[in-house]
């Protein structure tokens, strides 16, 4: 029997809660697929600061260096408190610092509106299509103002700051190549988002995009500036099929794209290294606000297991399996309550509920 070892980092928040229902989704795999899995649970963010004064322990790299792959729900205090000095930099010192410590590049992130949730989309109906909508953006991790120089001090007497941006063609190409190589199997066209109109790190993405795209001539391209984007993923988000982007930009729009579908609860994503070692996370946060209500849509996390089970373990059925049982859960109008809407025809569920019809559908 095959063995896949599977670092569990499910802090912050609801984090246990919804990471504890993903494992049970693995046990059912396990016993349709005869595939063992083996999970560790681990302190970061808040938790691994509370246990070992440090926001990603050394002992939860040992535990991630020897795992095939890690699954992690989200870190971070409420907003509130995040300026306070024990709770500064968590995020930073804990997801921030395990990309780089696993060398994660990219950051693939599905916005997806199913048809039966384009009620509660804040986009108009009449803007999404009959099937749903999903958009794949490609976002680039490495790189952009969040790991170069921070510098606050003070001049003249004057308060400043400084953030140094920095990319390189290699950084630029690898995800380039990814993404256009995803395109070209799927048939999907890209909207490469910059500003390069004014920096001159976007004007070097569109450079090796350029070099990229000689290679891949069946694969239609478009520039789009990321201000522009803003706008046309509102007004026309049909037009989107694939995103590729630098770091920042993405992380400012996506929070945008997952509006559409109303819940970050329902949204998983991936990053990856250069090695092919994988980390899944969802698109949402922490969530303090309604930790141990037992009322946190699990369905983002159970979808990461089905992009781990695909692209670590490369488990293309039981991942398709996992996928079908949350769209046919989501279909027979199950819902949690970030989703509820009070319709004569919705099923108000807990937690466990349904993560409970997800297994029995895929069994």
């Amino acid at each position: 029997m095959i063995t896949y070892k599977i670092a569990v980092l499910p802090w912050d928040w609801i984090g246990p809660e919804v990471c504890d229902e993903a494992v049970k989704v693995l046990d059912t795999v396990w016993e349709k697929f005869w595939v063992n899995f083996e999970t560790e649970f681990w302190y970061i963010g808040w938790a691994g600061f509370e246990k070992y004064q440090n926001h990603f322990p050394e002992e939860t790299k040992k535990i991630v260096d020897n795992s095939d792959a890690v699954l992690f729900w989200s870190v971070g205090w409420p907003v509130d408190k995040q300026m306070e000095a024990k709770w500064k930099d968590c995020e930073k010192k804990s997801i921030l610092w395990i990309r780089k410590h696993l060398g994660l590049v990219v950051n693939i992130r599905p916005a997806r509106i199913w048809s039966e949730l384009s009620h509660i989309s804040v986009l108009k109906e009449d803007k999404i299509p009959e099937n749903g909508l999903n958009i794949i953006t490609f976002r680039e991790l490495s790189g952009w103002l969040y790991f170069w120089e921070h510098t606050t001090y003070v001049e003249d007497w004057i308060r400043k700051a400084r953030d140094v941006c920095d990319y390189d063609e290699n950084t630029i190409r690898y995800i380039s190549e990814f993404c256009f190589k995803s395109a070209k199997l799927s048939w999907k066209k890209i909207a490469v988002v910059d500003k390069a109109n004014v920096l001159d790190t976007s004007r070097l993405w569109r450079t090796i995009v350029d070099e990229v795209s000689k290679d891949y001539p069946e694969v239609k391209f478009e520039y789009v500036l990321v201000d522009s984007c803003a706008m046309h993923l509102v007004q026309k988000p049909e037009q989107f099929e694939y995103i590729l982007t630098e770091n920042l930009f993405w992380d400012i729009l996506s929070d945008l794209t997952s509006t559409f579908s109303w819940s970050l609860g329902l949204l998983a994503s991936a990053s990856f290294s250069q090695s092919n070692f994988w980390l899944y996370e969802p698109s949402g946060g922490s969530a303090p606000d309604i930790a141990g209500k037992a009322v946190a849509n699990p369905i983002a996390q159970i979808l990461c297991v089905a992009m781990m089970l695909r692209h670590s373990f490369e488990m293309e059925e039981a991942a398709t399996l996992i996928e079908k049982a949350v769209d046919e859960t989501i279909s027979a109008w199950f819902r949690t309550g970030d989703i509820y809407r009070k319709k004569d025809w919705e099923k108000l569920v807990w937690t466990k509920e349904i993560w409970e019809e997800i297994i029995n559908r895929i069994k």
